[in-house]
């Protein structure tokens, strides 16, 4: 693996992963050293980051990792919404219904599997319902898109990891979107899909104020630094870090 890959690959992982808080300076220099590069491929990897939205280049010459905010994940939102009820509609009259017969009981099984695993279980029967979802919607153009928009959500959804009631009631969500579309019913996925992500953003923009009203009350927040340099344990040296969907 190349060394900008491999700075890329570490640095996008520890983001959306929430290893590297929102507000943190990215110094080229400490970065370079932590991560074993030289300082040409870490640009690289700071530019494709940056390109995709996950890291701020706009303040200055050092970047910065943009926050989560309620501004940001209601026009996120907004671009999901259009995105996936074509999706579901898509979906739906080319699908398998085998695989989404599948997806069903899966999510009917989401307390035995949160129970199980926990959170990465869980996460990891939503990531094969995305990839059902692309593969029945045939089109890569439209993949591409969703795969864009899928990125921040990696970042969104953390904020929902430690709501186990939210994660049922999603799971239960994604079992009526699975049923529709595995009966066909191109109309009632793409309501099911409109009813999931109302629930999703309402539950994300409320933990959001939560998270902004401590931190205004002068409560220290793992989540809410700003402009903070890079702790020594953010990023790991290791190489070959798996990105996260």
């Amino acid at each position: 693996m190349r060394a900008s890959d491999r700075a890329y690959e570490a640095l996008r992982d520890d983001i959306l992963n929430w290893r590297i808080d929102p507000g943190t300076a990215l110094s080229e220099t400490e970065l370079a050293v932590r991560l074993g590069v030289s300082r040409t491929p870490l640009r690289a990897a700071l530019a494709r980051l940056a390109l995709e939205g996950l890291v701020d280049t706009t303040r200055g010459r050092t970047g910065v990792v943009p926050d989560v905010s309620t501004e940001s994940i209601a026009e996120l939102f907004e671009l999901r919404e259009a995105l996936e009820l074509q999706a579901a509609r898509l979906a739906a009259r080319r699908r398998d219904p085998v695989v989404f017969d599948g997806l069903v009981d899966s999510f009917a099984h989401a307390t035995e599997t949160l129970a199980a695993g926990g959170t990465e279980a869980y996460y990891a029967v939503v990531a094969r319902f995305d990839a059902a979802m692309d593969e029945a919607v045939g089109n890569p153009v439209l993949r591409a898109a969703l795969d864009s928009v899928r990125v921040h959500l990696v970042r969104a959804r953390r904020l929902a990891q430690d709501n186990p009631e939210r994660l049922l009631r999603a799971a239960a969500e994604h079992r009526l979107i699975c049923e529709a579309v595995r009966d066909g019913d191109a109309e009632l996925a793409a309501s099911a899909t409109a009813v999931h992500l109302h629930a999703s953003l309402t539950t994300i923009v409320a933990m959001l104020r939560d998270r902004d009203g401590t931190h205004r009350a002068g409560t220290a927040s793992p989540r809410t630094a700003s402009h903070q340099t890079i702790p020594h344990q953010s990023i790991p040296s290791t190489t070959g870090t798996k990105g996260s969907r």
